[in-house]
């Protein structure tokens, strides 16, 4: 877009926000033109990026300035200001004037009339990340930065902070950087300008209000980027992998045969024209990033994941993780209450309903994927039961509506993950149970559609009264499942509901993993010694039984890599991925001797829960079971 262009955009969009189509905001400004913010990544020192923060001249005497505490989607304190160093207000002599910081993410500034701009210097939060650095308050990878010589992930809720009374402000963003690097971002681009010696571009960019600043990521850097379209969405894949092992290019067919599938099974729920998807591969070193998985953002996601998965096995995470975060264009984006729509960056509150964020959105991902065709009933049916194992390790008698709204505290905060077991089973009884009442043509994702279209992203519902709203739109049934197992604390007793499609759970020999067998690792660990050893379980592998694998031999090295208590999550990420037909040695030490298991992988099995087809199922249960299933 040219700059003429652009900047007519902005002029008109200024004067539409002075004529009130814009949330109010106080008059704390002289004038109501952008709040002008830089980061300027060819003045890095020291793995510091400067930022520049000039929000006009105010007209009250004191303000205060914030960096979020918590932003959305992570359900999790990350406190991004204590990553800023070097915090000044200069006034408009160019003199520094005096600050007072009242906590870790707040400034306040007296005399603020006088305050021409804020200056800071931002550390990244991926070098924290080394041996015992992720912790408590230490950002999940995917909602942190990085500021390295060839990449920088701008997760820009990290970077730039807002003014208590001007988050509803626009801003105009400005970051320079080496000419050489590729850039992405869905912000909506302004302009660019070159340096006079050709080495820098400033490339300048509008946000509507402080929100659309944290909701969209930028990645600057070596990349390799694709773009293509999935029907009416354009999808941008910006890949960052330091030693060229992947590609945008090489992850192009499986990103689109994804989309293209989730497209298909959302049938008209388009939220976006566009989705960028921000893919850091990281090298496993001490201080690479080590949270791997995704965080969602309304049309886009940042992805961090191991560089040394294979091909196969990183198309099948990418498949997993981009795919429930292109599902939450549904809902948050769509379907969402107060708490997200208006979203306090340092004092949250949280909805009552991440059942339907996280869980539901989580089924989606899972339940697409055989509907679909790319995986057979098998593999759900074994995500499931992973699912129903991983819910019954956490605590499976606590009220998810209350574990929701108190997310941030104890004893809630350690059941988070269970939106991701309990959660997606929610919304499969929810969906067995709207099929069986409408004689399989209702399920949850028509629930979520008549829920968009009553709603959509700029309407929040109530977070009261969500559920009584969803029972009148649907069954009395739904209603006592709701009363029973998600506002109450009673455990779901999942076979009632496998029953109605012909299914249970059965003891047998079932397929499973090279690390984790129904739920729980193979291997342990002794810190005293620092060393990862198989345990008994392992006998009950049938790849690590043929193969002379026992109890208590120690892991020297797999694949050449010795495995450590420093890299063991990085190691064994990459053991959790193996899929039949991959070369593989690992040398273990026995007694004080080496033993090499030198193979070709092939599909592990145990005896164990699995869910199988009942003897006696019935053609209406199968019938059930074919409408939940393929839609």
């Amino acid at each position: 877009m040219n700059i003429r262009i652009s900047s007519l955009l902005l002029m008109v969009s200024i004067l539409f926000a002075s004529c009130g189509s814009t949330k109010s905001t106080s008059n704390d400004l002289a004038t109501s033109l952008p709040i002008e913010t830089s980061i300027n990544l060819s003045q890095v020192a020291d793995d510091k990026a400067p930022v520049v923060i000039n929000p006009g001249r105010f007209t009250v005497e004191t303000v205060t300035y914030r960096l979020p505490k918590v932003v959305q989607g992570t359900y999790s304190v990350s406190d991004f200001g204590k990553y800023i160093d070097d915090f000044k207000a200069i006034d408009y002599a160019g003199n520094e004037m005096p600050v007072n910081k009242v906590d870790t993410n707040t400034w306040t500034i007296a005399n603020a009339k006088q305050l021409d701009k804020i200056t800071y210097y931002v550390n990244d939060t991926y070098d924290i990340e080394k041996t015992g650095g992720i912790g408590k308050d230490t950002p999940f990878s995917p909602s942190g930065t990085n500021i390295e010589p060839n990449n920088y992930v701008l997760n820009l809720h990290g970077f730039i902070g807002y003014f208590d009374s001007l988050k509803n402000n626009q801003y105009k963003l400005d970051v320079t950087a080496s000419a050489d690097f590729k850039r992405t971002s869905a912000l909506q681009n302004m302009s660019s300008t070159t340096s006079e010696d050709g080495k820098h571009v400033t490339t300048s960019y509008f946000a509507p209000r402080y929100f659309d600043i944290t909701d969209n990521p930028m990645m600057y850097g070596n990349l390799d980027v694709e773009e293509f379209q999935v029907g009416d969405i354009k999808i941008v894949l910006s890949v960052y992998s330091p030693n060229n092992m992947h590609s945008a290019k090489s992850l192009k067919e499986t990103v689109f045969k994804m989309m293209q599938a989730q497209k298909t099974y959302l049938g008209d729920i388009n939220a976006t024209p566009r989705y960028d998807i921000y893919l850091y591969l990281s090298e496993g070193k001490e201080d690479s990033p080590k949270g791997f998985g995704a965080l969602e953002h309304h049309t886009s996601t940042v992805v961090v994941l191991p560089e040394a998965m294979d091909e196969a096995a990183l198309a099948e995470s990418m498949i997993d993780v981009v795919s429930h975060e292109f599902f939450h264009i549904v809902t948050p984006l769509s379907v969402h209450s107060e708490d997200v729509h208006y979203f306090d960056y340092n004092n949250p509150t949280f909805s009552k309903h991440l059942w339907m964020y996280e869980g539901v959105t989580e089924y989606f991902a899972t339940l697409f994927q055989v509907d679909q065709g790319l995986v057979e009933e098998s593999e759900f049916f074994n995500k499931i039961m992973g699912k129903i194992q991983g819910s019954k390790r956490l605590n499976d008698a606590m009220s998810f509506t209350i574990m929701s709204e108190n997310v941030l505290k104890a004893p809630y905060k350690d059941q988070y993950l269970n939106v991701y077991q309990k959660g997606a089973l929610i919304g499969m009884c929810i969906d067995i149970l709207m099929r069986e009442e409408s004689d399989g043509n209702r399920g949850i994702l028509s629930l979520m559609k008549e829920l968009s279209n009553k709603y959509g992203k700029n309407k929040p519902f109530e977070d009261d009264k969500l559920i009584d709203e969803i029972v009148a739109m649907t069954y009395p049934s739904i209603g006592d499942f709701f009363s029973a197992h998600v506002v109450g604390d009673i455990p779901i007793n999942y076979d009632e509901f496998f029953e109605k499609v012909g299914l249970e759970i059965g003891e047998g020999k079932v397929e499973t993993n090279y690390i984790l067998m129904n739920g729980a690792p193979i291997v342990s660990g002794d810190p005293q010694k620092g060393t990862i050893f198989f345990t008994d379980v392992v006998l009950e592998n049938s790849f690590w039984a043929e193969n002379g694998a026992q109890p208590n031999d120690v892991i020297k090295t797999i694949d050449g890599t010795d495995l450590t208590m420093q890299n063991a999550n990085q190691l064994l990420q990459q053991v959790f991925s193996w899929k039949p037909g991959k070369e593989i040695e690992v040398k273990l030490e026995r007694d004080g001797e080496e033993v090499v298991i030198k193979t070709t992988t092939t599909q592990p099995y145990t005896t164990g829960e699995g869910i199988m087809e009942k003897a006696d199922a019935t053609d209406a249960q199968k019938a059930l079971r074919e409408a939940w299933l393929k839609g």
